[in-house]
């Protein structure tokens, strides 16, 4: 991980979108929960996160796009043969995303992990970058909302079970005391017999 979870949520809590913006850019869907768990706190603005985070993801998104559209010929030649990248496959990764490049991208914005991998080849194949930016915004729309939400939801249980300990703590000191006091009682008590 790029970047500690508490840093993360100080540089957030502190700066807020200023900070949001180029964090999501390089660590997207851990910020993107963090947010959530933010604006359960009030901290951040729900609606507001969400659409940082959006641009954030899309630019992100965007640069891994050319990195592929403008490494091509380069990266290919002089580090392919490493990873068996032969110019057969290249020809072959541009006709799928000529026939399936709205699938293709929208199941790589579903994977973690590898989700990256697939930004670039669409760039490889020289997908049309509106349509990249169409169908990767078709994509980042539900996941940011879906990765905000379980953050925002953490946030509420967590504030919810911070109350359950404390009423459980007083509980418990009580029960203690009157042990306690049950306890000095008989010791009392045997100690007079």
């Amino acid at each position: 991980m790029f970047f500690d979870l508490i840093k993360i949520n100080e540089l957030i809590s502190g700066y807020q979108y200023f900070v949001l913006f180029p964090l999501v850019v390089i660590e997207g869907p851990i910020v993107t929960v963090i947010a959530g768990f933010l604006a359960s706190l009030k901290q951040l603005n729900f609606l507001t996160a969400f659409w940082v985070i959006v641009m954030g993801d899309l630019l992100g998104d965007a640069l891994h796009y050319f990195i592929g559209r403008w490494g091509k010929e380069t990266s290919i030649q002089r580090w392919g043969r490493y990873f068996g990248i032969t110019p057969e496959r290249v020809a072959r990764l541009e006709q799928h995303f000529k026939e399936h490049s709205g699938k293709t991208l929208l199941l790589g914005k579903l994977l973690h992990g590898v989700g990256a991998s697939f930004l670039v080849a669409a760039g490889v194949a020289r997908m049309s970058f509106s349509r990249f930016i169409l169908f990767n915004l078709i994509g980042t729309l539900p996941k940011t909302l879906f990765l905000m939400l379980l953050g925002y939801y953490f946030g509420k249980a967590t504030s919810r079970i911070e109350s359950y300990f404390e009423i459980a703590g007083i509980i418990f000191l009580l029960i203690g005391m009157i042990v306690f006091a049950i306890l000095y009682y008989i010791a009392k008590k045997k100690k007079y017999d």
